[in-house]
């Protein structure tokens, strides 16, 4: 009911011109303290009066709060394909290897998963899309993994490796201040299915969107296009945004 009345209001803004309203965000921790900050900035310059609510969860948890309407936009780690979500930006990058710059990795370009098993594992729960995957390519492989914390914190996982005490798997963007700053160093796995990591912006299919949750999505679909130019990434894919 609250969100209904919400889109109500954010309806009858629009007809006046005004430039206003909320959005509500359900991503991943580790996106949104990285990628989102400077963003929302940016995008709280142009259009002031748009205020957010952005939460941390679990690819399975963003998407069940897209479904039920408790969020206007969700981010996922290869979430699911689903016939009631749109994807409005699809944007693929392999997940790295996270480790200490003293650890004995540190020094190479690319390194295989039956070499990283002799290290601790400091990975996301299984709710996480990043997890599945990570699974995936081990059992691939055959291998069993030390997994020293299974957490539902990426940002924990993230400094559990900056510690030397484990590794960690993330997409290189999300790490790139902690790599320039030396807290990191990311390494690219030789496996195919860590190339497959890719990162959804979505909506619900059947719901209007509000005007300040349609610009957003242009700033997001803007701003993962930047990124993969500047990362050498595989690629972005943009989906066809709705008009409230």
């Amino acid at each position: 009911m609250f969100r209904d009345l919400e889109r109500v209001r954010g309806a009858i803004d629009d007809l006046q011109g005004l430039r206003r309203g909320q959005v509500t965000i359900y991503g991943p921790e580790g996106l949104v303290a990285e990628f989102m900050p400077k963003l929302l900035a940016e995008f709280h310059a142009r259009y002031p009066a748009i205020a957010f609510n952005v939460y941390f969860a679990s690819t399975d948890r963003i998407v069940e709060a897209v479904i039920n309407d408790e969020t206007d936009i969700g981010i996922t780690f290869n979430g699911p394909s689903r016939t009631d979500l749109t994807t409005i930006v699809d944007y693929s990058e392999p997940l790295k290897c996270l480790v200490a710059p003293e650890n004995p990795l540190a020094t190479r370009e690319k390194v295989t998963l039956r070499e990283l098993i002799a290290y601790p594992f400091a990975l996301p729960e299984t709710s996480f899309g990043m997890r599945r995957l990570i699974d995936q390519a081990l059992h691939k492989e055959s291998l069993t993994p030390n997994l020293a914390l299974n957490t539902n914190s990426l940002e924990l996982a993230k400094r559990m490796a900056m510690t030397g005490a484990a590794i960690a798997f993330m997409p290189g963007f999300m790490v790139m201040d902690d790599v320039a700053a030396g807290r990191l160093v990311s390494i690219a796995v030789d496996t195919p299915v860590l190339s497959e990591s890719r990162v959804s912006v979505c909506i619900h299919r059947d719901r209007e969107i509000s005007f300040a949750a349609q610009e957003l999505l242009r700033f997001l679909q803007s701003r993962f296009g930047l990124l993969s130019s500047s990362a050498g990434a595989p690629g972005v894919a943009f989906g066809a945004t709705q008009r409230s």
